[in-house]
């Protein structure tokens, strides 16, 4: 048996390159995962620690950006320096070599190699509720196929080529190029009644649906209505673009109506190295409809629908942007009832009394107001930045978690939803009535 297992990976290795992640299982590893704001957590062992990074198909190297207060012992250290997308320029960071990383108990790279970030302002945990620790890509993908459950929320690693065939054949199938160890499929983008093919980044660590490069696009004209927003945080600072509708995208036989599209300013790109051709990206909006291959060694992409293909491309309409901001020891009051029963000089029951303890303190998250969009339905109420969420709706906050909050914020229009903060010791009360700032508008 010992050796039919060798002879079997021997085998498997002439078609799948083993230079990284092996798995210790003959056919399949299966990682668990978490999925917050169309974005995916793994579970991630850096030389026997425990860590939570998000799996991104957008980046190339394996980035670490917070410790929590834990202690790693690093291999072969040196200093770099590096730059991706934001407005600012190169940062400095440590490159560490022959590091073993683990993603579940099946597999494992024994030499793996870590780009470690020392500018401590390079952390969304507070925007996703759950401590984040790094970004793991093109690493993760390269040696075998990688199905991603996005309804189980869980990812298969397979490791039997007849195994992996043979699901794919459920599948739509899509050619694929890895340019700079990133992935890139052609896709039909329609912006008011033309569609023309765009080269689009496969990008899984990107919330949005939809992002295109108006620099980079022949007579690019923005749909209106659009905003002027925050669009997120790369390496290098803050993005900062439009949002709006386009009128489609469409990928082979899949199409989607008025997907919510991002637009980056030139400011913000001008530190990305675009490869020729690339139009924009494709986000985990869009890809979170469907269960996901990612074969990087046959250069191929593959798409099944799932239960969310249908669901509509909702917008933030409060104009809120929360995070959260830490722990903080609450009262819990829990009520337990215990029947106390008298009995008369003969044994006999004559009442019973309830008594009630009443106890304790829990840790629960704490939310504020990292920003509000000027003019958005938050603005007009009167909510501002740094205000201390307390309740949505009468219910309280250190009950919820991020995904949960912003799930209020996605509902219809005309929505009233009743807020409560907390503003230098004074408590005051909100009415926000949700408004799509960006609804789609035929061109006339």
């Amino acid at each position: 048996m010992k050796f039919l297992k060798i002879f079997f990976l021997f085998l498997y290795t002439l078609s799948f390159s083993q230079n990284g992640f092996e798995i210790s299982h003959p056919k399949k590893a299966v990682i668990p995962f978490k999925l917050i704001n169309n974005l995916v957590f793994i579970p991630l062992n850096i030389n026997g620690v425990d860590l939570t990074f998000l799996l991104d198909s957008g980046v190339n190297e394996t980035i670490l950006f917070s410790l929590d207060n834990k202690e790693i012992n690093f291999n072969e250290v040196e200093k770099i320096k590096f730059s991706g997308l934001g407005e600012s320029m190169d940062i400095e960071g440590l490159k560490s070599e022959k590091n073993i990383v683990s993603i579940g108990k099946d597999y494992k790279d024994s030499q793996h190699m870590l780009f470690i970030i020392l500018d401590e302002s390079i952390n969304f945990s507070s925007h996703v509720g759950i401590p984040v620790n790094g970004i793991i890509g093109y690493h993760f993908f390269k040696n075998h196929p990688i199905e991603i459950n996005f309804t189980t929320k869980k990812i298969t690693v397979y490791n039997d080529e007849k195994t992996v065939n043979k699901r794919q054949k459920r599948f739509t199938e899509f050619p694929m190029t890895i340019e700079g160890n990133k992935p890139y499929l052609m896709a039909e983008v329609e912006m008011t009644d033309k569609k023309v093919p765009s080269k689009m980044l496969v990008d899984l660590g990107n919330s949005d649906a939809v992002w295109l490069f108006p620099k980079v696009i022949e007579d690019f004209e923005y749909n209106r209505p659009n905003i002027e927003d925050y669009l997120g945080r790369g390496f290098n600072g803050d993005i900062f673009g439009k949002r709006s509708r386009i009128h489609s995208l469409s990928l082979g036989k899949f199409n989607f109506k008025q997907p919510l599209t991002a637009m980056p300013d030139e400011y913000s790109i001008q530190n990305l190295k675009i490869v020729p051709n690339r139009k924009g990206s494709i986000g985990s909006d869009i890809l979170r409809r469907f269960t996901v291959i990612f074969n990087y060694p046959d250069k191929k992409l593959f798409l099944k629908k799932n239960q969310n293909y249908n669901d509509p491309f909702q917008f933030n309409s409060s104009g809120l942007d929360i995070q959260q901001d830490g722990m903080t020891w609450e009262k819990d009051m829990v009520v337990i009832e215990t029947k106390k029963t008298l009995r008369g000089l003969d044994g006999t029951p004559i009442s019973e009394s309830p008594e009630k303890f009443q106890y304790n303190f829990v840790l629960k998250p704490k939310f504020t107001v990292a920003g509000c969009r000027k003019d958005s339905p938050c603005y007009v109420a009167g909510i501002r930045k740094n205000d201390q969420l307390i309740s949505i709706d009468k219910k309280t906050v250190g009950d919820m978690s991020m995904q949960k909050i912003n799930d209020y914020f996605k509902e219809d229009d005309g929505k009233k939803i009743f807020i409560q903060v907390e503003r230098e010791d004074q408590i005051l009360n909100f009415i926000i009535t949700l408004q799509d700032p960006i609804p789609y508008q035929n061109a006339n």
